[in-house]
């Protein structure tokens, strides 16, 4: 048998492991690197939606797209995976609304109160898609994704303003919960399915996940020397 760890080592070798979780550094360590590799093959693949219809997907990745378009700064929301970032959330505890307060009564009330409605992220995707696209269609005969992006932007600009009719949700509601998401998606670790290529975080200059910058600070405006980092390891 082999000789029995000492009690003191066991105890900080838990809690160095403890640690690196959630860090960088854990997935580098022996016997998870593989994680890493995994991660980064997933990425690789032509993602296919879980949560959203075809048709639903193509609306995400257009609407997203014109509230965070590509330019002289960077990707777009297209090119950074922000639409499946979406998807993905809908099927965690997030997207059913596992931590949100939904017991009746549900009344409308002023702005100060909070959010009033019955429905948690994934019914708000999908009877604020639905309502948006029969407007579409009522207003140019087309769908959302095959408008000109002229017409796109005047539809996302009247339903942030509150006038675009979408049955039983406001569409300034809709329009919240699809703006907060796409900017999650475009900056978020890319270990969620956004901010692909780290693209996000290059815009920002922001580091990542590293787990030290101690040699960096009070460097008084020093320019930081590398680039960001995601949990899985990838790098920019």
């Amino acid at each position: 048998m082999p000789p029995k760890e000492p009690t003191l080592t066991r105890p900080l070798r838990r809690s160095f492991v403890k640690g690196l979780l959630g860090s960088t550094s854990f997935w580098m360590v022996s016997g998870h690197s593989h994680w890493a590799d995994a991660l980064a093959q997933e990425a690789q693949k032509p993602y296919q939606p879980t949560f959203f219809t075809p048709d639903e997907y193509r609306f995400l990745e257009a609407a997203t797209e014109r509230l965070f378009p590509q330019d002289q700064h960077g990707s777009g929301a297209r090119a950074l995976g922000v639409a499946e970032f979406i998807d993905r959330q809908m099927e965690s505890p997030y997207g059913h609304g596992d931590n949100w307060y939904m017991s009746a009564p549900f009344v409308q009330g002023p702005a100060n109160l909070g959010y009033q409605l019955p429905f948690v992220p994934r019914d708000l995707y999908r009877k604020g898609i639905a309502g948006l696209e029969a407007y579409t269609h009522q207003q140019h005969g087309k769908v959302f994704a095959d408008l000109p992006l002229s017409a796109q932007e005047q539809i996302l600009t009247a339903l942030e303003g509150g006038s675009v009719p979408l049955g039983d949700i406001p569409g300034r509601v809709f329009f919240e919960q699809l703006r907060t998401n796409t900017m999650e998606g475009a900056f978020s670790d890319p270990l969620y399915g956004g901010n692909k290529g780290l693209g996000g975080w290059l815009m920002l200059g922001f580091p990542g996940a590293r787990a030290d910058f101690m040699d960096w600070v009070n460097q008084d405006g020093e320019a930081y020397p590398f680039g960001p980092i995601s949990i899985s390891g990838e790098t920019a």
